[in-house]
């Protein structure tokens, strides 16, 4: 038997939905309230609800819609070919600035209140952690770093530290966007090209 979570109910109604979740959450910020979802999407909250399981599913398929969107951009940027490592790096770190500060309100709703719910949280902590297992693979690949654990250790430590820098960026909109795009890719560069003691 196919559940509402599971997506047995029409996928161009819940995609409807989704929609109107994303106009209230850009418009209201962190603090949108599942009501204010249905009023937009013009049902109730039990009708909201029966497409999603519950209000977590209603937040982890919005996690994934967006994540998914944001990782397919950073591979791209990452990926660019005829590019050396400093363009590179610092191509992917201004499209992922640009899409969460572009998308504010949207960012905050998903890293900070949806992530107070337990599954969303492990879903987004998973797909974070998928992206430095990749970036990891992209960097042992391309032979930027030999030892495959290293490009791992490394991928992983670019991830978390753009994504926290992304965050207080946004909370600091004095700081010019090109001095953090410069100090992060200069820090991911030296820690690619510096050789690893011993």
């Amino acid at each position: 038997m196919v559940t509402a979570a599971s997506g047995g109910r029409d996928p161009r109604r819940r995609r409807a939905l989704l929609d109107a979740a994303d106009r209230v959450i850009r418009r209201e910020g962190p603090q949108a309230s599942m009501a204010a979802i249905a009023a937009e999407a013009g049902v109730t909250k039990p009708i909201l609800y029966r497409h999603f399981g519950d209000k977590s599913g209603l937040y982890q398929a919005l996690a994934d819609r967006h994540l998914r969107t944001v990782i397919r951009q950073l591979r791209s940027a990452f990926a660019g070919t005829g590019a050396g490592l400093r363009t590179r790096t610092e191509t992917t770190i201004e499209t992922y600035l640009d899409m969460i500060s572009a998308n504010h309100n949207l960012y905050r709703f998903l890293f900070h209140r949806a992530a107070e719910d337990g599954r969303t949280r492990s879903q987004l902590a998973a797909i974070v952690r998928g992206l430095g297992e990749e970036l990891g693979q992209v960097i042992a690949a391309d032979g930027t770093v030999a030892d495959p654990v290293r490009a791992q250790v490394l991928g992983h430590a670019f991830v978390g530290m753009v994504h926290t820098t992304g965050d207080w960026w946004l909370d600091h909109p004095e700081v010019d966007r090109r001095r953090v795009v410069d100090d992060l890719a200069c820090a991911v560069v030296a820690a690619l090209t510096t050789p690893r003691p011993g």
